[in-house]
């Protein structure tokens, strides 16, 4: 436990962050796996909401800082490959 004032600050903020990340994170995984759960099904019309919610997760994580630009465009581009070949 820190004595520090500054830094007992610092713990409270960082598990702020720490619960608004994990929120982000875990919500975009939630979509891209609702996306291609929809997919196996065949739903198309479905399969076109979830896509475009798991893509705005994906931004929102990516302009967070949460995940890497790279992995950002490879998940994008790996749910529209999917959405492709439907």
């Amino acid at each position: 436990m820190p004595n520090i004032k500054s830094a007992k600050k610092r713990m409270r903020s960082n598990a702020r962050k720490e619960k608004v990340n994990t929120l982000i994170t875990s919500s975009m995984r939630t979509a891209v796996k609702k996306y291609e759960k929809s997919v196996k099904e065949g739903n198309k019309e479905v399969a076109a909401a979830n896509l475009n919610i798991a893509l705005q997760r994906v931004d929102k994580a990516c302009s967070s800082g949460l995940i890497h630009k790279n992995k950002a465009a490879r998940t994008k581009s790996r749910l529209m490959k999917m959405k492709n070949n439907m």
